[in-house]
């Protein structure tokens, strides 16, 4: 089964150009990690999973007006969200040499203007408040909330890419946020309202 057929399947409506863009980025991952290891996505498939993984929120979510992806490792859900979202301000904070120069030759190769890597730790990044902040597996809510304080206005959105541990988190985190949690398959998509 190809990309598109994995997105028809999943109800996620994606323009033809940036199929063709998510396919190359697919394709790239896959023999960049022979070499350098960078995801556990062994095969085109898998990688075609995490991508469905990282677009699936685009079926419920408001496209933001930046986007700040808080560890974006081999490009999931950062770079997957910067190339569906062509004309967003993108940042995808990856402080590992090997996948921020990854992400960077991506922006190049793929044509992505609007998408720029920070390699550092989210905590030293500098910018105006992100009409949404993501994430995938990178910590706990709390302590992403806190981290990402700086970057974030009364405006800002976040969506959490979590699994089963999302609801006591919640009840960790001791913040009274407007949120809701959408399942999928093992998935927990937080997404926290501004």
């Amino acid at each position: 089964m190809n990309l598109a057929q994995h997105l028809d399947r999943e109800g996620i409506k994606v323009p033809k150009e940036t199929v063709f863009k998510l396919e190359q980025f697919a394709s790239l991952l896959h023999t960049w990690n022979q070499i350098h290891n960078l995801t556990g996505a062994k095969t085109i498939e898998t990688i075609y999973d995490n991508i469905i993984d990282a677009l699936y929120p685009v079926t419920f979510i408001c496209t933001p007006d930046s986007l700040l992806d808080v560890g974006t490792g081999a490009g999931f859900p950062g770079m997957v969200l910067g190339i569906f979202y062509n004309k967003v301000e993108t940042v995808l904070c990856e402080p590992l040499n090997k996948r921020a120069s990854f992400l960077k030759f991506l922006t190049v190769e793929l044509a992505l203007p609007h998408v720029s890597v920070a390699k550092m730790r989210v905590e030293k990044l500098r910018h105006t408040p992100f009409g949404m902040i993501t994430s995938r597996a990178v910590t706990d809510t709390r302590l992403l909330l806190d981290l990402t304080r700086e970057l974030s206005d009364t405006t800002t959105q976040y969506l959490f890419y979590k699994g089963g541990q999302v609801f006591q988190e919640l009840e960790a985190a001791r913040h009274q946020l407007n949120y809701a949690i959408v399942s999928r398959d093992k998935r927990n998509y937080l997404w926290i309202k501004a």
